[in-house]
C-alpha cells in the first residue's frame, strides 16, 4: 500500500475535523432523515463535501461510499473503495457532547488498507495500515490483556430506527451483569478505535454501515485484536452484527451472546 493513501486520509480527516470544531462552536443547524430520531446537520454535510471533493481531486478513479449520500461510484476498473463517516456520533454533536469524529476507511476489492479516526475535539488521532500496526497519536498502541469477561469493560450502541425491534437490550442487560460494565457513548468509530487501544475490551453492535466500521474494524485488527460476527466468521462490512475484542475474550462473548440469542425475546409493552 503506497504510503501516500494513509497521508492522505490523515490530512483530510484534520480538514474535516477543523470543519467539525467550525461548526461545534455555532448554533447546531439540524435537519432530519424522514423522521424526529434520524437527525443530520450542517456539519455532516459540509464535512462530507470537503472529504468527497479532496478524495476525487486526490484519487479521481476511487469510489466512495458516504453517509449522507455523496459518495460516488466510478467506471474505473481500479477496485479501491472509501468508506467515509464525516461526523460518526451526529446525535452527540447536536446535544453538545464532544463524543464525536471523523471516520475514513480505504479498501481494495474489499480488503481494508488503511484507517483514519479522528475526535477533533480532543485532538485524538487513530491511524492504522494493512501490515503496519495501528497508532494513536503517532503512538503505536495494542489492544488490552484483560483475559476474562468478568474483568472486562465493554461498549455498544443502539439502532437510530425500530429500536423496539432491535434485539439489543436483552444483550446489553447480560452482558452488563456479566462484566465490570458496558458503556454507551454513541459513536461506533469511536468505540472500535477504544478496543484497539484498550480502553475497552470488547464491543459489540447490530444493525451498522460500512462507514461505521470500516475504519475501526482495521484499527482492532491492527492492534492485535479480532472481529467476526457472533457466529465467529469473518464480519463483512455492512453484516447484521460485529463483535471486537481484545482477542482473549473473544470466544467468552460468542459463547454468551449464543445463549443469549436462545432466550425468549423481549417483549416490550406499548401503552394505550
Amino acid at each position: 500500500m503506497p504510503d501516500n493513501y494513509l497521508q492522505a486520509a490523515v490530512e483530510i480527516a484534520r480538514q474535516a475535523g477543523q470543519i467539525l470544531r467550525e461548526e461545534f462552536a455555532r448554533p447546531v443547524n439540524i435537519s432530519y432523515k424522514g423522521d424526529e430520531v434520524d437527525l443530520v446537520t450542517q456539519a455532516d454535510k459540509r464535512s462530507e463535501a470537503a472529504i468527497v471533493a479532496r478524495i476525487t481531486k486526490l484519487f479521481p478513479d476511487h469510489a466512495i461510499a458516504a453517509e449522507e449520500g455523496t459518495g460516488h461510484e466510478t467506471d474505473s476498473s481500479s477496485g479501491y473503495r472509501w468508506h467515509v463517516d464525516p461526523l460518526d456520533g451526529t446525535t452527540n454533536f447536536a446535544h453538545g457532547y464532544p463524543c464525536f469524529c471523523v471516520s475514513l476507511a480505504l479498501a481494495r476489492h474489499g480488503a481494508l488498507l488503511a484507517a483514519v479516526v479522528y475526535n477533533p475535539i480532543y485532538e485524538e488521532l487513530f491511524t492504522a495500515a494493512r501490515g503496519q500496526g495501528a497508532t494513536f497519536n503517532g503512538n503505536t498502541i495494542h489492544v488490552s490483556t484483560i483475559p476474562a469477561l468478568s474483568t472486562s469493560l465493554l461498549c455498544t450502541g443502539f439502532p437510530v430506527h425500530d429500536r423496539k425491534g432491535s434485539p439489543n437490550l436483552r444483550y446489553y442487560g447480560d452482558f452488563t451483569m456479566r462484566s465490570h460494565g458496558v458503556r454507551r457513548d454513541g459513536s461506533a468509530a469511536l468505540d472500535l478505535a477504544s478496543v484497539a487501544c484498550g480502553r475497552f475490551d470488547g464491543f459489540w453492535e447490530f444493525g451498522l454501515k460500512s462507514w461505521d466500521t470500516a475504519a475501526g474494524m482495521l484499527l482492532v485488527e491492527e492492534a492485535g485484536g479480532k472481529v467476526s460476527d457472533f457466529a465467529g466468521q469473518p464480519y463483512r462490512l455492512g453484516g447484521p452484527v460485529v463483535l471486537a475484542t481484545n482477542s482473549l475474550i473473544h470466544e467468552e462473548m460468542r459463547e454468551v451472546a449464543h445463549k443469549i440469542a436462545q432466550q425468549e425475546p423481549l417483549q416490550l409493552q406499548r401503552g394505550d
